[in-house]
């Protein structure tokens, strides 16, 4: 394995190897740039996509292949007025209803005005195509501008319904990749320029990061086109931002690790060598670690969570690469300058000095025990706030800023039966649906039944239920179970696509979870020689995860005022916080152990915390920030990822990362905390304790990252 990583790292840092890896690069990105912008036609935008593998609502929006109107999608316009609606009003809807026909899908026909039983509103319902979603928001746009001018005073139109939704979901979807990057690309520049303090260094992370962001869009079209990969809007959108917060996470490990070597070596090709050989078995552990937890998605029932997981891998991939490849080359390349106005310099008596990082060691270490209790019950103060959690998102809180099909959906629901804008369907053999008509019809949230479609050959009927209750609410929901449990049908529809995700997620999270856990802490095991230290490793992150979740509810409930929590972020905010947070536990304790091995368990603690203090506090700043620009997107769940991810990664980097682990360590003691290792048996505890003020020597032979 060292033979391995020695010729590995020796191409990029080599005279000659420099201009291969860069015209390598260079090479690919020409040929596959052109397919880096193809993502988006290969991603799925069905309801499937975001719907368990299996449920029984996924088999009727497959059913419905089968019906005449299986691709219709009907918008519903509502006009709605403070007063009882009168003939001057009724006048408008009339012309309304003129205009909108000629925006109907060809052979269907716009409905018959129906009026509220308190007068307060009429609807009309326009069918429309929803095969193409590009011209489905278009018609939605057409009708809204139709719809709403000219109504008389105190009269409101708006138009919701499925069509309404998803042209509105559609027009967030459509920019999203493109918004997150450039606002990704500038959350990581400024943080950058903040922690270099140089107008050079900041660049060379950027270009070796978009080097990775061609090839991974370009990867991912590949795979979706050619091996089945499936990809859909929001796993496209989170793609993005794991390669920019990881890929610059190892490139701050490695420029601060080649930084030291250029003190200590004269020529740069060799301190790149250098640096790229010691910074290397932790780069893999983490990129390893990161995709195999994201790999245990694959066993998620939810398709988007696959989707999610397997296409992050790609990312994780392309940005490692990139980062122990083109980037040391474009650093050889450039020379020392690029480190203005700080530019290190070849010496041969390397200075030692007490740093921040190292102060804060020493504080941790004159008592341990109190440092550990401290942090761990701040920690826990923040997780007993997820306790009361409001869990599930209804349609109506999908939106930060509700669009107008949300509005729209709140007006129906005040003066119809709550599912009269998104029916539930009902699927059955035409010889029983008049049975399972009537016995739905029988059941108490069932407002009314009509027959909707029969297909060509004639064996099977299509149902339309309007239900009494708004759709995906509790009640709904438990419509829907009695008509599954009553009726010889399959019920499909929003509603039942809703208790569909929130039975898959709980059932993925009994599932992923355990699986993660196990995956990470076999890679703890294997980079540290132990057991103990990798659970204390592991229990800590989870612990943070607690946290995270906790502070993160107590900013939904108070700030963003949020409608409840989406059920898939229990089980994304903990594979993408375990899975990264845990990183930096890698790199801190791979440093520790090395430190171990040189200085003793006591002074290799603190050394190891001094050492990669500073360039890992800039790496969870920059991670955290490009999670924290989910916080600013329209869509509510994945607002709500972004700043789960970002609180637990802060409170991974400042509290667990500083205090709590190398507290734990200390306080445990070389014997209990490697054991059963090597560290356990040939760890000089004495020595150390004997040591009160620990110092951190600089030397090049310590700083190993």
């Amino acid at each position: 394995m060292r033979t391995w990583l020695s010729r590995c790292t020796a191409v990029p840092g080599s005279r000659r190897g420099k201009w291969l890896v860069l015209v390598a690069w260079l090479i690919a990105a020409m040929a596959l740039g052109p397919l880096a912008g193809k993502l988006g036609e290969v991603s799925d935008t069905s309801a499937n996509a975001f719907l368990p593998r299996g449920a029984e609502s996924a088999e009727v929006n497959t059913q419905l292949e089968r019906f005449r109107a299986d691709d219709l999608m009907s918008a519903v316009v509502v006009y709605v007025g403070e007063d009882p609606l009168g003939e001057e009003a009724r006048a408008k809807v009339e012309t309304d209803r003129g205009a909108l026909a000629a925006l109907a899908e060809e052979g269907h026909s716009v409905s018959e005005t129906i009026p509220s039983d308190d007068g307060l509103a009429l609807v009309v319902v326009v069918p429309l195509s929803g095969t193409d979603q590009a011209l489905l928001a278009e018609r939605v746009e057409e009708i809204r501008d139709v719809v709403s001018a000219g109504n008389p005073s105190g009269v409101e139109a708006l138009v919701g319904g499925a069509g309404g939704a998803t042209a509105d979901a559609y027009n967030v979807f459509e920019s999203l990749d493109i918004t997150l990057m450039s606002i990704t690309a500038l959350v990581v520049v400024l943080l950058l320029l903040f922690t270099y303090r140089s107008p050079v260094l900041w660049l060379f992370p950027v270009i070796a990061v978009a080097f990775a962001a061609v090839l991974t869009q370009a990867g991912a079209y590949l795979l979706a086109e050619y091996a089945g990969l499936q990809v859909d809007p929001q796993s496209s959108g989170v793609l993005m931002v794991l390669v920019f917060g990881v890929g610059t996470d190892y490139a701050l490990l490695l420029i601060s690790r080649y930084r030291e070597e250029l003190r200590a070596e004269e020529d740069r090709h060799v301190a790149m060598r250098s640096a790229l050989r010691r910074t290397l078995p932790a780069v893999v552990a983490s990129a390893a670690t990161v995709a195999a937890g994201l790999l245990c998605l694959a066993m998620a029932d939810m398709n988007s969570s696959r989707s999610m997981g397997l296409v992050g891998v790609v990312g994780i991939a392309f940005g490692f690469l990139a980062m122990v490849t083109v980037l040391p080359a474009l650093l050889v390349v450039a020379g020392r300058w690029v480190f203005w106005p700080r530019i290190p310099r070849f010496t041969d008596t390397p200075t030692a000095s007490v740093g921040r990082w190292e102060r804060i060691g020493n504080a941790v270490a004159a008592r341990p025990r109190r440092a550990w209790v401290l942090s761990l019950a701040a920690v826990a103060v923040l997780a007993m706030n997820m306790f009361g959690a409001s869990m599930g998102l209804p349609q109506t809180g999908w939106f930060q800023t509700p669009p107008e099909s949300v509005h729209a959906q709140e007006r129906l629901s005040e003066h119809y039966p709550s599912g009269t804008s998104d029916p539930t369907i009902l699927i059955t053999d035409t010889a029983d649906a008049e049975q399972v008509a009537r016995q739905a019809e029988a059941l108490p949230g069932v407002a009314s039944v009509e027959t909707a479609a029969v297909t060509p050959d004639g064996e099977s009927t299509q149902l339309t239920v309007v239900l009494s209750d708004a759709p995906d609410s509790k009640e709904a929901m438990d419509t829907i179970r009695e008509l599954r449990d009553t009726t010889d049908a399959l019920v499909g529809g929003n509603t039942a696509q809703a208790l569909d995700k929130e039975t898959a997620f709980a059932r993925d999270l009994m599932v992923v979870v355990p699986a993660v856990l196990i995956v990470v802490l076999l890679v703890l095991i294997v980079l540290l020689r132990a057991l103990v230290a990798p659970l204390l490793l592991l229990a800590t992150v989870v612990i943070s995860y607690f946290a995270a979740f906790g502070a993160a509810n107590l900013l939904f409930t108070h700030v963003y005022d949020h409608a409840g929590i989406d059920w898939s972020m229990p089980l994304l905010g903990f594979v993408f916080l375990v899975a990264l947070g845990i990183d930096y536990n890698i790199f801190l304790m791979h440093r520790v152990r090395e430190e171990t091995l040189r200085l003793g368990h006591r002074r290799g603690v603190v050394a190891g915390l001094a050492g990669t203090g500073g360039v890992i506090t800039s790496a969870g700043l920059v991670l955290a920030g490009t999670f924290a620009v989910f916080a600013v997107l329209p869509l509510v769940s994945m607002a709500q990822m972004g700043v789960i991810v970002g609180i637990g990664i802060l409170i991974d980097t400042f509290l667990v990362r500083t205090v709590l682990v190398p507290a734990l360590a200390l306080d445990l003691g070389a014997k209990r905390f490697w054991w059963p290792g090597a560290l356990a048996r040939d760890s000089d505890e004495g020595t150390d304790r004997e040591e009160d003020t620990p110092r951190t020597d600089t030397s090049r032979e310590q700083v190993v990252v």
